[in-house]
């Protein structure tokens, strides 16, 4: 897929925006690296999620904008050009300010990606599931960088992320700032909450009267089913963290099994076969166009002869 294109970029986005607008509720998969975005695309989902979380553990450091912008665009544009489906970058608070969230955009979008989510934090920010300082943004500030990325994008969906409840200052704050980001021209937005319950998401999708797809992340509230999240009118749910989540305990279980058994013997029938990571890797595409390639060089040679 040449992401770089122009039609190409344009058509992620319109990929996302009718997820955000379809009538069922769209589900997006957290993912870090090309691998974990086609598996997802593989099962069904309709979305990919550059997740933060998932990127900067990858890397081995904390979810708190260690990472600069340039690593979380690489990350994010190696998913895009990865699969078919549409991205949507987890962007923290905008690496900065508003000059940030302009160059911010230009980047993202250039590089193939449907969309970006920028959290209404201060800078540098923390994992919202992190005990620390989860201090919000001015609300003038952050309006000032939603509209800043409205108006600098040419199709990139632009999602604009509400950490009230996280950080407690309440409904009438989320519902507050959720009216003014939709007067400062976001696409959508997401309500974002660590109850373990989804009453705090529900009580919002109820009392917000806007106009735009509002998006939940259910990590912590995980009995909440998809057919509950469609009664209430929630137009997708992003399930941010979970292929890392299984990767890393399946990973620690079998590289103790075999240190503890001195064999693999034991654990070589819970893992994905040779075959599985060549077909995720195209290697039988690689050989095919390879094959296809070098026989019409043959011809070409012998029509010169």
């Amino acid at each position: 897929m040449t992401t770089s294109q122009p039609s190409a970029r344009s058509s992620a986005a319109q990929a996302l925006r009718a997820a955000l607008e379809s009538p069922g509720l769209a589900r997006a998969m957290g993912a870090h690296n090309p691998l974990s975005a086609r598996l997802a695309e593989e099962v069904g989902f309709d979305v990919i999620w550059s997740s933060g979380l998932e990127i900067s553990a990858a890397a081995g450091v904390p979810d708190a904008n260690i990472l600069a912008m340039p690593e979380c665009l690489e990350a994010a544009a190696g998913l895009a050009n990865a699969v078919d489906l549409p991205v949507l970058a987890d962007c923290d608070s905008g690496f900065g300010n508003v000059n940030n969230v302009v160059h911010m955009v230009r980047a993202y979008e250039s590089r193939g990606l449907a969309g970006v989510c920028i959290e209404d934090k201060r800078f540098p920010k923390l994992n919202s599931f992190v005990e620390g300082d989860q201090e919000l943004a001015p609300l003038g500030d952050f309006a000032g960088k939603v509209r800043a990325a409205t108006e600098t994008r040419e199709n990139l969906v632009v999602v604009a992320r509400l950490e009230a409840l996280i950080s407690g200052k309440g409904m009438a704050e989320a519902l507050r700032r959720a009216e003014v980001y939709e007067r400062a021209g976001a696409d959508a937005l997401l309500i974002h909450s660590k109850l373990s319950e989804p009453d705090e998401v529900f009580a919002f999708r109820e009392a917000y009267t806007g106009d735009l797809p509002v998006v939940v992340v259910p990590t912590t509230y995980h009995h909440v089913t998809v057919g509950e999240l469609e009664e209430r009118g929630f137009a997708m749910a992003i399930y941010a963290n979970h292929a890392l989540r299984s990767s890393l305990r399946a990973m620690r279980e079998t590289l103790g099994r075999i240190m503890r058994d001195g064999t693999t013997r034991h654990v070589e029938e819970s893992l994905a076969s040779l075959k599985e990571i060549f077909d995720l890797q195209r290697v039988p595409q690689m050989l095919e166009q390879q094959a296809r390639y070098e026989e019409l060089g043959r011809d070409l040679a012998e029509a010169g002869r």
